[in-house]
């Protein structure tokens, strides 16, 4: 176990010796699709939890999903950690190591376990109650070959000092239930950082926190990255948080990407509807843009039409909106945007 770093204050770049920018991707999701399939009558429907998902995230870069709650982003990061079944696309890992697709998929090779760790949305429920929380590190340093049993107690330590949990050793003889909700998420990063992982996806790691140790957690992933070269992929509905530790951001929608690159300018001066309408209602007080008007309307993933996924929420809607699938379109270097961009959002 690697020795802990010292802290990077959030929002600090990369370091300078590694210009992530010019590297191979680390991860590559191409045209990632899952699918649902849903019982009743008369007729079985299906629903499309992500759709032609593409992005991809380099060495030593901390990677945003933001969208609103069923928009995806869980789902498809724990696709990528081989938990839940892809209907269709690609994963690549190091553009060789790739995952099967389809339901019947076998189960990810222990390499690609030991490379990508996941860290679950609520740290008591992730965490055996009859078990220390030393438990669920030594056994993930075990499993991944990461120790021996004569120095997996030592290493336990060691890896529980990296993310801040000290007396360390005190701390893995205790219980979930004797531990802070702050301490329980460090505890679920130990875990995941054991096994020495390149890529760590972070499931909305600080939505069950309290306000006042979210920064801290924040900051701790800024020194995963900026300490071992590690990669993170944060999903979270908070754009504040994403603004201020993500290097880029995937902007989701029913399943789509909306947009997608540089976080300073997805979050902070948004081109897609969507993207816009999340930035107004994360920046109350922030100034980011005042709110924009949407009509009603439910995401479209029970058995979706073709057409733009946003169309009936969007304040910029057009009639080629609701029959045809936006494309792609960039706006600059690692930045595109899925939307007809009208004269009236061009200009923004």
């Amino acid at each position: 176990m690697s020795a802990p770093v010292p802290p990077t204050a959030p929002g600090s770049a990369a370091p300078p010796a590694a210009d992530v920018a010019t590297e191979a991707p680390l991860l590559t999701v191409r045209d990632l699709g899952i699918r649902f399939e849903l019982g009743g009558w008369p007729r079985r429907r299906t629903l499309r939890a992500a759709h032609a998902v593409s992005f991809t995230l380099r060495a030593g870069e901390i990677v945003a999903l933001v969208g609103e709650s069923g928009s995806g982003k869980s789902t498809i990061g724990r696709a990528i950690a081989h938990i839940q079944p892809m209907a269709t696309g690609a994963v690549t890992l190091h553009g060789a190591d790739t995952l099967t697709v389809g339901p019947n998929a076998p189960a990810a090779p222990m390499a690609w376990r030991s490379r990508v760790q996941l860290i679950f949305q609520d740290p008591f429920a992730s965490l055996n109650p009859v078990y220390s929380v030393g438990h669920p590190v030594a056994r993930a340093l075990l499993l991944h070959g990461r120790a021996t049993p004569a120095d997996v107690d030592q290493k336990v330590v060691a890896a529980l000092q990296s993310v801040g949990l000290e007396p360390a050793a005190e701390m893995a003889a205790r219980y979930p239930h004797q531990l802070s909700g702050g301490q329980r998420q460090r505890v679920s990063i130990a875990r995941a950082l054991a096994t020495e992982p390149d890529l760590v996806i972070a499931d909305e790691p600080t939505s069950m926190l309290d306000v006042s140790i979210r920064m801290d957690i924040l900051r701790l992933f800024t020194r995963i990255r900026d300490g071992g070269r590690r990669s993170v992929l944060l999903i979270t509905h908070d754009l504040a948080s994403a603004r201020l530790v993500a290097d880029r951001a995937v902007v989701l929608y029913a399943g789509q990407v909306m947009e997608a690159g540089p976080a300073s300018q997805v979050l902070g001066a948004p081109r897609h509807p969507y993207a816009q309408l999340l930035a107004a209602a994360a920046s109350r007080g922030g100034g980011l843009h005042a709110p924009l008007p949407a009509t009603g309307g439910t995401p479209p993933i029970v058995d979706p039409k073709p057409g733009c996924p946003f169309a009936a929420r969007c304040p910029h809607v057009v009639a080629r909106c609701r029959v045809e699938d936006p494309p792609a379109v960039p706006l600059g270097p690692d930045h595109v945007v899925r939307c007809f961009l009208p004269p009236s959002l061009a200009s923004t």
